[in-house]
């Protein structure tokens, strides 16, 4: 029995990316269960907590810096700004000198949620990195960040396939190498 108290599905091997994507995946659904249970319990979601402890620990900080810190579009930082100013979390002072340009501290209120009381997404991070040696953190680092920049490469180029059929004039895909020799050639 699992945690749900369900009898485990068996799957029959995936292949070597669609287990590593169903990882991810698994992770993606942790992180959504773990920031709807900070919203009930603190008030403010995974995401509006990591832009708090940004803003806590770099004062004065400008919502283009947070966006690029964050690998984000600055519209979604904006909105995310927008509701913890709402709440009175976060304060903006305007640059005397552009007044186009704002920078963000924490109120009173913002500072109580500046601190990790457990049960966060910042917490299950530490106590893994806490747990494993730097060089499997150092490893994990380098693959979440290669993936990232691949998936925003992805992005840039045009889709060869569009709704599983070949599009008129792509190249066909390659196809894929055995793993075993994928890695006798690294």
């Amino acid at each position: 029995m699992n945690a749900n108290g369900r009898e485990p599905v068996l799957l029959p091997p995936l292949g070597e990316v669609l287990d590593f994507l169903r990882l991810i995946w698994a992770v993606d659904h942790q992180l959504q269960r773990t920031s709807k249970s900070m919203e009930a319990r603190l008030g403010v979601t995974a995401a509006q907590r990591f832009v708090l402890r940004l803003v806590g620990r770099f004062p004065g900080i400008t919502a283009g810096q947070l966006a690029v810190t964050l690998h984000v579009n600055p519209s979604t930082i904006s909105a995310v700004l927008e509701r913890l100013t709402r709440r009175g979390l976060i304060a903006k002072r305007r640059d005397p000198r552009d007044r186009r340009r704002t920078f963000l501290g924490l109120t009173d209120a913002g500072s109580v949620l500046n601190v990790d009381p457990g049960g966060t997404v910042e917490s299950g991070v530490q106590r893994v990195i806490d747990e494993l040696p730097a060089l499997k953190v150092a490893a994990a680092r380098e693959v979440l960040s290669t993936l990232a920049a691949a998936l925003q490469g992805s992005l840039a180029q045009p889709a060869q396939v569009r709704r599983g059929r070949a599009v008129a004039g792509a190249p066909a895909p390659a196809p894929s190498e055995p793993v075993a020799a994928r890695k006798a050639q690294a």
